[in-house]
């Protein structure tokens, strides 16, 4: 009997099969997947990876077709902007921000308006900001947004408008600022934690945006009282005022030069040199503390005074390039502005400067002592042999520029055959100033030249003269460029072939459009939007073609479990950085490859600007140099604050390896160039560097070794 009953249910179940067959149920996708689909998709700046075709069955005569079932959708970035989890949402909104595709705006709206985690709404914020869509909807939703009940999001939304440029957002801007107020009032001057509060950020994000704007009268309105004076000191509002550059901020400047925050006092001196006005001078002057050379309030003093040109400051200046024992480049930042407010340069101990012991002193001396006379200066370099830096030839070259015809181009002639392939392009741009008669002559030899950078300044000076020939000679370029391991003589080539107009550019510019390297591509794109703005190429540069080999799988990319950190070993001692590999996780992945083979170990830090960025990474030491690829920019939300770890770039998706830490906050780079980490410990070692330290070690710990 059980039998039989069984054998019944048997038979039920069966026909039930075969009436309604069951509904096929899609397959969980995992978490980590998601990510290195959204990573890969990212890098390659595609939203999404073309579908599957569908193969028909064959047909046999006689045999009933069945359709295959249709196979799962392609990865797809804006389809991950609506996954049921949250932070697979956000990180898609990111990546659809970065790839740069237009398209992409109207599922970020929606996302913004809609999605009921603020964390994803203000990711969607961010991501239009990169996108740079001017077009009404993604306008009128950033500013809609910036109401929104979180503050995460209006910050954000604040944040996006600016960096679009949205100059009629500026007042509801000013307005979100004057609301977040009191979540400031009680910060210190120099208060620079991050994230801070909500409300705190949100202020932080709308000052920048209305200084990005220049929005003077916005922001004046949010952050000053009626009679022109700060209502709080603190220094994203000493920041943004000195940021937009008006002089009606001038009073407002001139109080918070005197506040007890570095950070305040040296962004309000900046202001101030940038506002050119002598009434500063007294409130400068003090500011000046060679028993504290490194302290940015006196760096941005002593710049500011140079730019105002007074001169009250010219022996406060003199006095501190003399004095003993400050690092040479504030040495050589007090000997330029000491010239500027009217320095004798033709005395004894300018002179004597020639002969610093630091590169950086001798080229600053160079530089003032060419706003001699022509005579002074040519007796000078007579009574002198050639400088044993390059860097100091090249000031040379470049100060030879300034000079009579007859008598500089013997020299820059001469040097034309500089041991040392970095001082030619100096010498080229002062020939190209001074227009030789045999210029053309000399360009077209150097673009024949073995050195990809000489060639690639050759090309830029092409563009700019305009020779006969000149198309020609860059389609060559252009051409043999496509030996070089980089991008730039080829990216140099395709700019000044556009210059010569579309005829002589766009058949070339097409070729670009398929280049090797990504950069090259993006640049062919640009140039033909400006030779032709109906043409829009953004499709068919695409997908990026890889700079070098990615596992986008790898559980340290996809989930990471720890934070790498990363140790420079200099002569002034060990900088530790901990990388950010949740935020740039490729490029973290970058910089750990080259650490792995030694690239960075002997590499010098070839650019030091005080209160600014140490920046090395480049072995030729020019800053011309990189790893014979280009990586895609990863932009984010974390600001540049002092120990900041930033990807340099010559323009967008041309990082690779050289890199910078900031001195102090530099709130205009925010959004423009990838962070990818920060200082842990060695940031003292960082504000002793100069310019030419070497790293002499490099090593970087994964978590296990």
């Amino acid at each position: 009997m059980y039998r039989a009953l069984a054998f019944a249910l048997l038979i039920s179940l069966a026909a039930g099969c075969a009436s309604a067959p069951p509904a096929v149920v899609a397959p969980t996708v995992p978490f980590e997947t998601k990510m290195s689909w959204i990573l890969r998709l990212e890098d390659q700046r595609i939203l999404r990876d073309p579908a599957a075709p569908v193969i028909a069955p064959p047909i046999v005569p006689g045999k009933k077709v069945v359709a295959p079932p249709p196979p799962p959708p392609p990865p797809d970035v804006i389809r991950l902007l609506h996954d049921p989890e949250a932070r697979v949402r956000r990180r898609a909104a990111l990546a659809a921000g970065r790839v740069g595709l237009p398209e992409a705006a109207t599922d970020l709206i929606v996302a913004l308006r809609s999605d009921t985690d603020p964390e994803v709404r203000q990711m969607a914020a961010f991501a239009l900001g990169l996108l740079g869509d001017k077009q009404p909807p993604v306008l009128e939703a950033l500013r809609a947004a910036l109401i929104d009940p979180s503050p995460l999001v209006t910050g954000r939304a604040a944040e996006a408008l600016g960096l679009i440029g949205d100059a009629p957002s500026a007042p509801d801007i000013g307005k979100l600022v004057s609301a977040s107020l009191g979540a400031v009032s009680a910060l210190g001057p120099d208060e620079s934690g991050y994230p801070l509060d909500p409300a705190a950020e949100a202020f932080r994000l709308g000052v920048y945006a209305l200084a990005r704007l220049k929005a003077y009268d916005s922001l004046s309105a949010a952050v000053l009282a009626p009679d022109g004076q700060p209502r709080i000191q603190w220094w994203p509002v000493a920041y943004a005022l000195q940021r937009v550059e008006d002089k009606r901020a001038l009073p407002a400047l001139l109080t918070l030069a005197k506040s007890s925050g570095a950070y305040t006092r040296g962004f309000a001196a900046k202001g101030l040199g940038a506002l050119k006005d002598s009434s500063a001078v007294p409130i400068l002057i003090p500011m000046i503390d060679a028993a504290n050379p490194t302290s940015g309030i006196t760096i941005e003093a002593v710049r500011a005074l140079g730019s105002i040109g007074d001169a009250r400051a010219a022996d406060p200046l003199t006095k501190l390039a003399r004095t003993p024992g400050i690092p040479p480049m504030l040495r050589a930042e007090a000997l330029r502005a000491a010239a500027a407010s009217g320095l004798d340069t033709t005395q004894d101990f300018v002179i004597d400067m020639l002969s610093d012991p630091a590169p950086t002193v001798r080229a600053a001396a160079f530089q003032v002592v060419s706003k001699n006379d022509d005579d002074s200066f040519m007796a000078v370099l007579s009574g002198l042999d050639p400088d044993p830096h390059w860097s100091v030839r090249a000031e040379v070259a470049a100060a030879l520029a300034t000079k009579d015809p007859e008598r500089a181009l013997p020299r820059l002639t001469a040097m034309l055959t500089d041991p040392d392939e970095r001082v030619i392009p100096a010498v080229l741009t002062s020939l190209v100033k001074l227009k030789p008669p045999d210029l053309t002559k000399v360009l077209l030899e150097h673009l024949a030249s073995s050195d990809a950078t000489i060639r690639t300044y050759v090309a830029d000076a092409l563009g700019e003269l305009k020779p006969e020939g000149a198309a020609e000679a860059l389609v060559r370029a252009f051409t043999r460029g496509a030996a070089d391991a980089t991008y730039t003589t080829r990216a140099a080539a395709l700019a000044a072939l556009a210059k010569l107009g579309a005829a002589a550019a766009v058949p070339t510019l097409r070729l670009g459009l398929a280049d090797k390297d990504w950069a090259v591509r993006v640049r062919a794109a640009e140039l033909l939007k400006t030779l032709d703005p109906s043409v829009n190429a953004a499709q068919e540069i695409r997908p990026a073609p890889g700079g070098r080999p990615v596992r986008y799988d790898t559980p340290a990319l996809v989930d990471p479990k720890v934070a790498p950190h990363v140790y420079f070993e200099t002569d002034k001692g060990t900088i530790e950085i901990e990388l950010d590999v949740l935020d740039a996780p490729l490029t973290c992945d970058n910089f750990i490859a080259l650490v792995g083979r030694g690239y960075f170990e002997g590499v010098q830090v070839h650019r030091l600007v005080p209160d600014f960025v140490a920046q090395a990474g480049d072995p030729r030491g020019d800053g011309e140099g990189g790893p014979g690829y280009t990586i895609r920019d990863e932009l984010n939300e974390k600001p540049y604050l002092r120990g900041t770890v930033g990807m340099a770039l010559d323009y967008r998706d041309t990082g690779g390896s050289q890199f910078f830490i900031t001195y102090s906050p530099q709130p205009h780079l925010d959004a423009r160039y990838t962070v990818f980490g920060r200082v842990v410990s060695g940031m003292d070692v960082v504000d002793k560097l100069t310019q030419w330290d070497v790293l002499r070690r490099v090593r970087v710990w994964d978590g296990t070794q």
